[in-house]
């Protein structure tokens, strides 16, 4: 088997990023061939060839390279060196061990899915951007409640009263849509989640609907600094003139998965799922 072409990207405000890189170069050297290391986002991806991208970081990191590899999505492998990691999942010690088996084929890949948000005025596709984990319509200041209209393959679902809306893949489930209430899709399902940011309807709650829809999100009144959002990057300020679609992706996020780091592993070490169910002493 060949040696596989790599990049090596991270982001370089980073604490120890670049020690981190340091140490795990030689290795990555030994196993396989640095096509780009890049710790500062700098380098345009769009000519370079590889086969695999290494991202030391977190999962904004990821997010970032996702958004760099565009219509091209490669396998990533993510080294942590933040806090959660759900998509940088391994550490720079498990790195060092994984690797050498990865280099030989010794992992599989789990497609993500991916959106693909476009802001329309009219028939005119003002904006376009790919995204891993969620698009979201934030009201912004003054802070008051807008009223969000949502569109299911063109048929009005409702209005929602709330502080914004997200719609979410089952990545980014455990993100931004996790934190306003949101529930945690498994991470191969071919599903969106639309979470409202703090409704003023107690009936209102999540929903989720199938990723061969099309989501519209329009704002009747949106403030001056009402905005999309996408994977927490400013996209464009919105005005009551404009659409926003949300639709599945065509290309899909590849994630290299090794042995041992199974999906409700991640959950259970990351949102400290540790409990356990106890009998008292007569059962």
């Amino acid at each position: 088997m060949s040696r596989p072409r790599v990049l090596l990207l991270g982001s370089g405000n980073r604490a120890n990023l670049r020690e981190h890189a340091g140490t795990l170069r030689p290795l990555i050297e030994q196993h396989a061939e640095i096509v780009l290391e890049d710790l500062d986002f700098e380098r345009e991806l769009g000519e370079l060839s590889f086969d695999l991208v290494i991202v030391l970081g977190g999962d904004g990191s990821i997010l970032r390279v996702a958004r760099q590899m565009g219509e091209r999505q490669v396998p990533v492998l993510g080294v942590n060196l933040g806090k959660l990691g759900f998509l940088a999942d391994l550490s720079p010690q498990q790195f060092q061990e994984v690797f050498p088996d990865v280099c030989r084929g010794e992992y599989h890949v789990v497609e993500h899915l991916m959106l693909e948000c476009r802001v329309l005025r009219g028939e005119d596709v003002r904006y376009r951007e790919l995204g891993l984990n969620e698009m979201a319509v934030l009201a912004g200041p003054p802070y008051r409640a807008l009223d969000f209209d949502l569109y299911v393959d063109s048929e009005m679902a409702t209005t929602y009263s709330c502080d914004g809306l997200i719609i979410g893949t089952p990545v980014g489930s455990t993100a931004h849509s996790l934190s306003a209430g949101g529930p945690i899709l498994r991470k191969d399902l071919q599903a969106f989640v639309i979470s409202p940011i703090s409704p003023h309807t107690l009936t209102v709650r999540p929903v989720i609907d199938a990723a061969d829809r099309i989501y519209d999100v329009v704002v009747g009144e949106p403030g001056e600094h009402t905005s999309v959002v996408i994977d927490g990057k400013v996209l464009c300020r919105l005005t009551a003139r404009d659409r926003v679609s949300v639709r599945r992706a065509a290309p899909t996020f590849q994630l290299v998965e090794v042995a041992g780091h199974t999906y409700y592993r991640t959950l259970r070490e990351k949102l400290g799922w540790r409990g356990s169910l106890r009998r008292s002493a007569d059962q």
